[in-house]
């Protein structure tokens, strides 16, 4: 495998950091996920243009341009001859020795790794996901900014952590208010009487890029959408439930806490935005070649 790290392609076992890397540190650095369909990168300019929104929230420089980025994504794939895969991008602040002071990192540092992922088996993809609610909750946006792809995921991992323990393979997580705010990696959607409902991001959920993408899906199948604040009574009661994120795609949602949602199967508005999304997935984006 070939990782591009500071401007050259190198081998995965020559691609390191420093111990001293701020991102190893201290979780002091931002990330993106992005999907490779059919030798074209999905939404590549959206994903690059998040990863830069989020270093400057955090204020960390990149030295690179976006566009230059977008290149180097493109130069990765192709390196590892992917037709489908995933691709992790990390910017970390760069080494600075120890010390939380981040000025003392003189330069940044980014790496691109172009390889595959499962985050569920198949089988879930065609019967569904059974998700729990977890204890842990998404912080506040005072603590840390939800749109702000950070480094410092240790509190999606600890909620990932309770639905394994609990034999589930993914985690509801409320806010402090109670309300829905996210999965441990995915934005979540429920049907009901026809109507697509999600969670504000200001209740905690990340503006996701797929979570866009079905806002573009709705429009075009004519489904009406509506962005409100959700309780675990909503999912409940819901007549369908569905999961979005760049490595989960789209994934239906067949029971919460030992509850059936709908008729505990698959919906077929749920379905239809599935087959809407592969659609796409496989006929537009950056292409490779």
């Amino acid at each position: 495998m070939k990782i591009w790290l500071d401007g050259e392609l190198v081998d995965e076992s020559e691609a390191k950091v420093s111990v001293f890397d701020h991102g190893l540190l201290y979780g002091d650095g931002v990330f993106e996920g992005i999907r490779v369909y059919s030798r074209r990168v999905f939404r590549l300019e959206e994903h690059i243009r998040r990863l830069f929104d989020s270093a400057r929230a955090i204020v960390l420089d990149i030295p690179w341009t976006q566009e230059e980025v977008c290149r180097y994504v493109v130069e990765t794939v192709a390196a590892n001859g992917l037709d489908n895969g995933y691709i992790r991008l990390v910017v970390t602040r760069g080494a600075g020795g120890l010390g939380l002071n981040p000025y003392l990192c003189k330069r940044a540092s980014m790496f691109i790794i172009a390889a595959t992922i499962s985050l569920y088996p198949k089988e879930h993809y065609e019967n569904g996901l059974s998700v729990i609610t977890c204890a842990t909750r998404r912080p506040a946006p005072a603590a840390l900014m939800p749109q702000v792809k950070s480094l410092n995921y240790l509190n999606n991992i600890m909620a990932k952590v309770e639905a394994i323990q609990s034999g589930a393979l993914e985690a509801i997580m409320l806010n402090e208010q109670g309300y829905v705010a996210e999965c441990t990696g995915d934005n979540i959607f429920i049907i009901r009487d026809g109507k697509v409902h999600t969670p504000q991001v200001n209740d905690g959920a990340l503006d996701g890029i797929t979570r866009h993408v079905i806002f573009e899906l709705a429009e075009k199948l004519g489904v009406p959408i509506v962005e409100r604040q959700l309780t675990r009574y909503d999912i409940f009661v819901a007549d369908e439930c569905f999961l979005t994120g760049t490595a989960a795609e789209v994934i239906p949602v067949v029971e919460l806490d030992r509850r059936k949602i709908g008729d505990g199967k698959p919906g077929p508005v749920t379905r239809r935005f599935i087959d809407a999304f592969t659609e796409l997935a496989n006929s537009t984006g950056t292409p490779i070649d």
